[in-house]
């Protein structure tokens, strides 16, 4: 399966210490740039409620 990564616009100039997202239907798939051989896919739901938490642990 081919998939096309789109790095976090938060990953700045340095290249390898990013996050980086993919779309394979149904899923999204999410991976760290050092370590791009470990894949985490997971239902579009889930990456919101991820982000939702973790944006409440921030304030």
């Amino acid at each position: 399966m081919s998939v096309q990564w789109q790095k976090s616009s938060f990953s700045g100039a340095g290249g390898e210490n990013c996050v980086e997202v993919a779309l394979a239907q149904p899923r999204l798939l999410l991976r760290e740039g050092d370590n791009p051989g470990k894949v985490l896919a997971m239902a579009p739901r889930g990456l919101l409620a991820l982000i939702r938490h973790l944006k409440s642990e921030r304030q």
